[in-house]
């Protein structure tokens, strides 16, 4: 089934706190019911160091593409309640959670407004959301041009791995 008048967009999803991977499987799975969204690619799963503030068990993420008719506003309003009918409640910045889904690019569009800038503004920092993007996504190029082998060159993998058994496989 195609969606009319869809794009398709690339979801970030990491969780570190309580059972990971039902988190993960269960943000799944609500982005396959969600109107208007259908999931067309699933990465694998990756296990990866806390980001930001240190002090916190290692996250798993994922990445999904979808195709959907939602706006990107749109979207990003719908992923917020589906981290909220997890169980996510807002901590501090960076700090342990849940569950968290973040788009990571919506199309080619490149949008900067308050609440939502597109690709994530610091998506071409973060080794734990490109490396689950390549599998969903081995094209994207970022802005600027440069292409997720250019983007993943110059950030430090230690410490993240592969994990096999992923919840949808």
């Amino acid at each position: 089934m195609t969606l009319a008048a869809s794009v398709r967009a690339f979801v970030g999803l990491g969780s570190n706190v309580g059972d990971r991977r039902a988190s993960l499987a269960r943000a799944v799975d609500l982005l396959r019911r969600a109107p208007s969204v259908q999931v067309v690619g699933l990465s694998a799963l990756y296990e990866t160091p806390a980001w930001g503030y240190l002090a916190q068990a290692p996250f798993l993420n994922a990445a999904v593409a979808v195709e959907t008719a939602l706006g990107p506003r749109q979207l990003l309003v719908a992923l917020k309640s589906f981290e909220a009918r997890i169980g996510r409640r807002r901590t501090f910045r960076w700090g342990p959670r849940v569950i968290d889904l973040d788009i990571l690019a919506y199309d080619d569009l490149t949008l900067d407004r308050r609440g939502l800038s597109l690709p994530h503004p610091a998506l071409a920092e973060r080794a734990f959301a490109l490396l689950p993007l390549a599998d969903v996504c081995p094209e994207f190029r970022a802005p600027d041009g440069r292409t997720l082998p250019e983007l993943l060159a110059g950030l430090d993998l230690q410490g993240i791995r592969l994990v096999r058994e992923a919840p949808w496989a």
